[in-house]
Formats: C-alpha cells, structure tokens, sequence
C-alpha cells in the first residue's frame, strides 16, 4: 500500500461550534468520535458559549469528522454554526490522544 494516495495525507484543521452545544456532553461525543476515527485532537467550551478545538489525522478522516461536527454532534445538541479555519497539511501528527480540555 503507498502512502502517496490522498487518504494517507495528514492535516489538521480547527474547529468552533456554535448553538445548543454545552451542557450536551457534546464535548464527550466529540472526543469519542474522533477516537473512533483514529484522529487526535482536543475540544473544550469557550465562556461565549461555543465549542472550539483541533481534529488531525488522515484527510479523509478529518473530513468525516468535520461532517460529524458540523450535522450530527451529541444527541442532544442543536448545532447552529459549524466554522473550520486553519486548515492545513501536516507532515506528522502534533498531538496526541484526543482529550477535552478545562
């Protein structure tokens, strides 16, 4: 298997998550789901009461993920605003796990 095909590219891209986002257990969904993606990243809640953080991992990955943040999130969450900025390829993954951060 090569690792030239576009799937194998890895990038990172944020993320800030507006609506009905906190109090959801958003952020625990987040990080479950990247983990299940094999992404790694980090998620926490801003005093404005939105989602930011980072997802990195395989292009093809990130982009499920940012589908999955952007229409589906927690059960219970109303997402009214998906924003992906940064967005860029990356030689080797910066961090490591994905962890909520406080």
């Amino acid at each position: 298997m090569s690792n030239d095909t576009a799937g194998d590219k890895l990038c990172s891209v944020d993320f800030e998550i507006s609506g009905h986002v906190q109090g959801v257990c958003f952020r625990m969904y987040t990080e479950k789901e990247g983990l299940r993606l094999g992404l790694c990243g980090w998620v926490k809640n801003t005093n404005k009461g939105t989602v930011i953080g980072q997802i990195q991992g395989p292009a093809d990955m990130v982009r499920e993920m940012k589908v999955w943040l952007s229409k589906e999130g927690s059960p219970t969450c109303r997402i009214t605003r998906a924003s992906f900025t940064n967005e860029r390829a990356i030689d080797k993954l910066q961090l490591s796990g994905f962890k909520t951060r406080f």
